[in-house]
């Protein structure tokens, strides 16, 4: 039988827990997704998705169940895989396990995976979906957009003033942000398959678009440089890091210029112009990163790429550092420079926002959308 979410108490409790779990790993291009087995009130083993074609957290949690699974309820944020992929179905390990209730955040939005949840409700087992809901969906909403449209997952990442520049007339944009904020930014970039900017933040910058400050991997390094004009010395070029550097161009630019890059190690990848015929069209290059399981992308540039790219309605999330600083200046760096909207009311509005303090500075994060998406 299956039934929508009872939401009781040990229900609600025990889901949080697993939704806790699941963002201990690093499973992309697969989602984040946590287990945990009970009986009654008795958490017996909790597990989650490490990484892409290790165990699935159903299966984690059951090994370290072991005999005691038997009869018990199991707790999973996303509905249980039903196909062969990697790894085998984990409804036909749950099955085996002899559990006799199992209870889902959220369904899986692959189209090709359906059934999951019929399979095990068939074999007498006990199912309930839409437990913590919403949260389950949060998780994953990066690979559901992955999986739905091809796209990435594109969270937006500033650090501005009061009056929101992100650098002064003359680029110098060290350190608008404090430690905390810094430190927390880096997690993002860990927790990130790729950080994005344009080549004038390169040219600007020079950043490295590595992870310090916290233990963590370095994502790719994504340069949209139409012309290649970023230099072959470039911090993100000449780097001692694992991550590779990709740069996206323009299939007419220099190609003395993108073997100098390549020499240094750096992978060239050719992309369709937009309509103007000037610049690298932003969906184009999107479903580039898709096609190469890119699902999480922080994207770190200057003004014209967040401009650009919620122009191109790519942005999904948002991460705005705000720092109690005003530079009082009309001819600072703003933070979005693209073509905007005319109207207030056409605006793009922040959904599900939170705010945090981050020593002196403030965090405010929230998803993007159309302004008529937010009505």
């Amino acid at each position: 039988m299956i039934r929508p979410a009872q939401n009781t108490p040990t229900d609600l409790r025990l889901m949080s827990l697993a939704l806790r779990a699941a963002t201990r790993g690093r499973p992309s291009p697969n989602p984040h997704v946590g287990a945990v087995v009970a009986r009654g009130e008795t958490i017996l083993a909790a597990g989650h998705h490490p990484r892409a074609g290790q165990a699935h957290a159903e299966i984690v949690a059951l090994k370290k169940a072991g005999d005691s699974a038997r009869g018990a309820t199991l707790y999973v944020t996303f509905e249980p895989c039903n196909h062969q992929g990697r790894t085998g179905p984990c409804t036909e390990a749950i099955i085996a396990a002899g559990i006799a209730r199992v209870v889902i955040g959220t369904r899986d939005p692959a189209p090709h995976v359906a059934g999951a949840a019929e399979k095990l409700a068939a074999a007498g087992i006990e199912v309930e979906i839409g437990v913590e809901e919403d949260k389950a969906r949060a998780l994953i909403a990066d690979f559901a957009q992955h999986i739905m449209t091809g796209l990435p997952f594109v969270r937006m990442k500033a650090a501005m003033t009061l009056d929101g520049y992100i650098a002064t007339r003359t680029n110098d944009s060290k350190w608008i942000t404090g430690p905390l904020a810094r430190k927390h930014a880096h997690r993002m970039r860990d927790q990130s398959d790729a950080v994005i900017v344009g080549v004038g933040t390169v040219l600007a910058d020079d950043p490295s678009l590595t992870v310090r400050d916290v233990r963590g991997r370095d994502p790719i390094r994504v340069v949209l440089d139409t012309h290649l004009r970023t230099p072959v010395d470039a911090k993100l070029v000449a780097h001692g890091s694992r991550a590779p550097t990709w740069i996206l161009h323009s299939e007419a630019a220099s190609h003395a210029k993108a073997k100098a890059l390549a020499r240094k190690g750096v992978e060239l990848i050719p992309v369709a112009l937009d309509r103007g015929g000037q610049r690298i069209d932003l969906e184009a290059a999107m479903r580039v990163l898709g096609r190469r399981d890119v699902v999480r992308v922080l994207a770190e540039g200057g003004g014209t790429l967040h401009g650009s790219l919620l122009d191109a309605h790519l942005i999904r999330r948002a991460s705005i550092f705000i720092a109690p600083i005003l530079l009082g200046d009309q001819n600072a760096v703003r933070m979005v420079a693209g073509h905007g909207v005319t109207r207030i009311s056409d605006a793009w509005r922040l959904t599900n926002q939170t705010l945090r303090r981050l020593g002196p500075d403030l965090l405010v994060e929230g998803d993007v959308v159309a302004a008529a998406k937010a009505e």
